[in-house]
């Protein structure tokens, strides 16, 4: 692979360890988040100062994951007292306040973002293979939260939180739980990110790519694993394809989420198990 293919696979890595993170709140534990970005920002941030503060690579990474995690728990607290569309006002505040507090503070760069983050000195390629190794970690790690104990508490907070309760399980602690390893690996992407990019200004973690990882799990299928990272490689490469498709990319992505949520909402999972439900049955029936 060439540098330019090479850094478009690194890129979709990312996103996918990104919407991974948001299916995991929305999907799974069915809480609302328009402001998924803000966390992606936090960890991102994180590492970028400690990076140019000196620290390593593994350290920057660590405490990027660790305050977008403790942050992420502070908003799901706020999940404990509102719901659906409540929650999405509240989520959609902090995306909007991460923006409005980096841009006020010159310690961050304000609106001029932060620049010349050290090289991670591994190389493209190397930096590639690390970033495509952790986004299988979190999708493979994603994958046995879905299937565990903890997947179904899941399912049964996002069905009916008062059900749920009376049967025992403890609403409180699996929100935040799905909060805390949501953003987790929300803040993984972004200190991915700022290696991967070296140059961070706020608009990249502001409502447009919330709405963008949002369209990803939408589309891919809320709470489908796979299909979300089917979506993400789509969606990631789809501007590169169509070049046009970058200026509008807002417009497209909205239209998209308009007509995946109007037209098929199980997203791409959904539509293809209909699509083998369909075939299965025509089998049946020509035999």
């Amino acid at each position: 692979m060439g540098i330019y293919e090479i850094s478009l696979a690194t890129m979709i890595c990312i996103n996918i360890i990104l919407a991974v993170g948001l299916n995991m709140i929305t999907g799974f534990c069915g809480q609302i988040s328009l402001g998924h970005a803000a966390f992606y920002g936090i960890g991102a941030y994180c590492a970028a100062m400690l990076a140019k503060a000196g620290a390593s690579m593994p350290v920057s990474l660590l405490m990027g994951i660790v305050m977008a995690g403790i942050v992420g728990v502070i908003v799901g607290l706020t999940s404990l007292r509102v719901r659906e569309d409540f929650l999405a006002i509240v989520t959609m505040g902090v995306g909007f306040l991460f923006v409005g507090v980096v841009r006020q503070q010159e310690v961050l760069g304000g609106e001029l973002g932060i620049s010349s983050i050290p090289s991670h000195g591994m190389g493209k390629l190397g930096f590639f293979m690390l970033v495509l190794f952790l986004a299988a970690l979190v999708t493979a790690f994603s994958l046995f939260v879905k299937h565990s104990w903890m997947g179904f508490a899941f399912d049964a907070v996002a069905d009916d939180e008062d059900t749920a309760s009376i049967l025992s399980v403890d609403v409180t602690t699996y929100k935040l739980a799905a909060f805390a390893m949501g953003t987790a690996m929300a803040g993984l992407a972004g200190g991915l990110y700022a290696y991967f990019a070296r140059f961070i200004v706020p608009e990249d973690f502001g409502f447009i790519p919330s709405i963008t990882v949002l369209c990803m799990v939408a589309v891919g299928g809320v709470g489908s694993v796979f299909g979300v990272v089917i979506a993400t490689v789509i969606l990631t490469l789809m501007p590169e394809f169509f070049r046009f498709i970058s200026d509008y990319k807002l417009f497209v992505y909205g239209a998209l989420l308009f007509a995946v949520m109007r037209f098929a909402p199980e997203g791409l999972a959904g539509s293809a198990r209909t699509l083998v439900r369909v075939i299965q049955t025509k089998g049946e029936k020509d035999e």
